[in-house]
């Protein structure tokens, strides 16, 4: 078999109706194959492949999206009798053809391949056959071999109302597998990484907002931008991206108001530029963006705001083109920020569960309390003053989103030896859960106000001192970089780092940050990179891609493994909020792998724990009962006859914290409060010492949380 003519070549991108496959065989079988990417703009049904043949005027459809956005795959001309002519498309609704059972991506690529017979019809969908039909019985009795030669395929939507592209469409030996066409030359697409965005707070509507306006009150936010390949991996690939500021409702540009500043502005260096004139070039398929808006939405008819990324270079195609969520743009009052707060702590006993204590915050005006019911729940003990947590930021947003977003910062005490410390929680001084919503991943790397000077330069020099091959620049760009840097850094460590090694670089991030929650993440790095290559090998066996349903009985067993709790396996709700984590539908790349297993493993590292053990497996009472999202929470504590009665509690782990986060494999505690408000409190664990005391011990001695609250997971299976 061979194919005359095609107008697509392996490494370039095309309109659907530029397509043209002139197929010649001697066979009774041929395939195609083709990357496709259709718009969901477009009308349905429609015709993505035409067929035709020279003698013949009309033509007829080849590969169809029908009316339920599913493909559909028709045999060839001449070759049926229900087919008497080829020209009246209402004669081949009656002729034998294949559909696939799930609808097809739109606004994704997505990679087709069709065999075609005289005695049958298969469709495949990104290398799985997804619908498959017998055709002999419907055969006209004169056809021959040559009905099936000199067939040109052509792509629909001549008149331009389906607009849609391709990618390295050709016609496939009969001996070759449509499968191994699937792994080759994948298209490439470009996306915005929200998890390792910064400074934005996300409201209950979805959308972003930021702080801009006149240069003396705009901050800075940042967005990284991702250059993949059809399968979800980073690619190594030349290119420039600008970013732009748009209108959310109509996609205009945002225009330049007379004798201002552009509207969307970038940095580098600590100096600002229209974000126009400096595009970024890609780093590793990476690019980050620091970018500031001089507009404001009030000022704007309060309009919202859309960025998009995009690389005039490559030309104009909506895969090459990223857009985020639509942003409002604020003002907001600089002095009003509690980051020039110093907090002041008077103890007067060792323990912070014995009582309320006040704490007061000093901002130059008269001395504040607040009740210590309206901090957060303190579960775990310091045993050296240098590791006490020090001031750091609150990043608040909804759980759903990977977006690391920005609040007000809250500073914490700096506590004596043997005194229990607590962590930044999710939902800051009792602000309800309409106010402030769930803290992302946030960055403990402030340094430590309130510290002794001396006692820092004497820990210093302590850790020093000691021969360390780990260089102080790769310490200096853990405790500096994002989420996904340090993810990046600490596997290219965990290759040759001795386990020694890596304790003396967690010393040392929780010495420079002042957060002795780095610790863990460090230590159980090389473990969970190592475990997470093996158990991927286990289960992909070198394919890109695998089917979630196989892959779930390895995941489980692993899970089983690492937290000690073979008693008590995972459910299906459990496996269905893992499915969502890891961002994949039936089937898993190894990106999606990597997004589950680095948000898993701190999860079943922290119940391997013997008191929080005993807490999993607990059936009367159900301390935790199971995997569950934010959502699923608040709904069981509203119930359908309203919110419950204050002091009601239910523990869960945040999805929003994957490792290397601080507070990966944390708890939350989320409850309703005396205002009759829901409240979300992170609890800080340290995993040296929290088997002194039972964590339940801990909680139920906490005046705010009284009983017990039952997860009804079937309300928001679905949340």
């Amino acid at each position: 078999m061979t194919s005359k003519e095609s107008v697509v070549h392996d490494d370039e991108y095309s309109l659907l109706k530029d397509l043209k496959l002139e197929i010649d065989t001697v066979e009774d079988t041929f395939s195609i194959c083709l990357w496709i990417y259709l718009l969901s703009s477009n009308p349905v049904p429609a015709t993505i492949i035409r067929q035709m043949k020279s003698d013949i005027e009309d033509d007829a459809p080849f590969l169809v999206l029908n009316e339920e956005k599913k493909m559909m795959l028709f045999p060839l001309l001449f070759l049926h009798k229900e087919a008497s002519n080829p020209g009246d498309s209402t004669s081949w609704t009656v002729v034998s053809s294949t559909s696939s059972e799930i609808e097809c991506p739109l606004d994704k690529w997505v990679h087709v391949g069709c065999e075609v017979s005289r005695n049958f019809v298969r469709l495949h969908m990104n290398g799985v056959v997804v619908g498959e039909k017998p055709l002999s019985s419907a055969l006209k009795n004169d056809s021959t071999l040559d009905d099936m030669r000199k067939v040109t395929l052509a792509g629909g939507g001549g008149d331009g109302r389906f607009q849609s592209y391709i990618h390295y469409a050709q016609a496939v030996p009969s001996t070759s597998s449509v499968k191994d066409y699937f792994v080759k030359n994948p298209p490439l697409e470009l996306s915005i990484d929200s998890s390792c965005a910064s400074e934005i707070e996300e409201g209950g509507d979805g959308v972003w907002s930021v702080v801009g306006g006149k240069a003396s009150c705009r901050r800075n936010f940042s967005l990284d931008v991702v250059l993949l390949d059809a399968f979800g991996h980073p690619v190594n690939k030349e290119m420039e991206v600008v970013a732009s500021l748009l209108y959310a409702d109509n996609g205009a540009p945002v225009e330049k108001p007379r004798d201002s500043e552009a509207p969307l502005l970038t940095s580098y260096d600590g100096i600002e530029y229209a974000s126009y004139d400096r595009p970024s070039k890609l780093l590793h398929g990476r690019a980050s963006f620091k970018l500031k808006i001089s507009q404001l939405s009030s000022k704007c008819d309060n309009r919202l705001f859309r960025i998009r990324f995009d690389s005039p270079k490559a030309g104009r195609y909506p895969f090459f083109e990223a857009y985020s969520r639509p942003i409002r743009c604020i003002s907001r009052n600089r002095n009003t920020r509690t980051s020039s707060l110093q907090l002041k702590k008077s103890i007067s006993s060792a323990h912070l569960l014995d009582g309320p204590q006040s704490l007061g915050l000093d901002d130059g005006s008269p001395e504040i309390q607040h009740n210590i019911g309206d901090g957060f729940f303190p579960v775990s003990t310091v045993r050296d003053p240098k590791f006490a947590p020090s001031p750091k930021r609150v990043k608040a947003g909804p759980e759903k989103s990977s977006v690391r977003v920005q609040a007000d910062p809250i500073l914490e005490p700096v506590y004596n030896s043997n005194v229990f410390t607590t962590n930044r929680g999710e939902n800051a001084f009792g602000k309800s859960l309409e106010e402030k919503h769930e803290n992302l991943e946030g960055t403990d790397n402030t340094p430590s106000d309130s510290e002794s000077v001396q006692a820092r330069i004497s820990a210093f020099k302590k850790v020093t001192i000691c021969t360390n091959p780990i260089s102080d620049l790769t310490v200096f760009k853990y405790c500096l970089g994002s989420i996904n840097e340090r993810a990046l850094l600490l596997k290219e460590i965990t290759t040759s780092a001795t386990d020694q090694e890596m304790e003396d670089l967690a010393q040392q991030v929780s010495l420079y940050t002042g957060c002795f929650h780095h610790r863990c993440q460090i230590l159980i790095a090389k473990q969970l990179v190592q475990e997470g290559a093996e158990v991927w090998n286990s289960i992909s066996q070198n394919s890109h891609q695998v089917l979630w349903d196989n892959a779930i009985f390895e995941i489980e067993e692993q899970f089983l493994r690492i937290s000690h709790c073979r008693t008590r396996c995972l459910t299906e709700q459990d496996l269905d909020l893992l499915r969502r984590i890891a961002g994949c539908g039936d089937y898993m790349t190894l990106e999606n792998f990597e997004k589950m297993w680095h948000w898993l493993y701190p999860v079943a590292f922290l119940l391997s724990i013997d008191s929080i053990n005993a807490m999993w497996l607990s059936t009367s009472p159900k301390w935790i009962e199971g995997l569950i999202t934010q959502d699923e929470a608040e709904s069981s504590l509203r119930g359908p006859r309203g919110l419950q009665g204050p002091g009601t509690f239910i523990l869960r782990f945040p999805t929003s914290r994957c490792w290397p986060h601080p507070d990966a494999g944390s708890l939350v505690v989320t409850y309703v409060g005396a205002d009759y408000t829901l409240h979300h409190r992170l609890l800080s664990i340290d995993h040296r010492d929290i088997n002194q005391k039972q964590l339940q011990d801990l909680l139920l001695a906490e005046p705010e949380l009284t009983r017990l609250g039952r997860v009804t997971r079937e309300l928001t299976n679905h949340a």
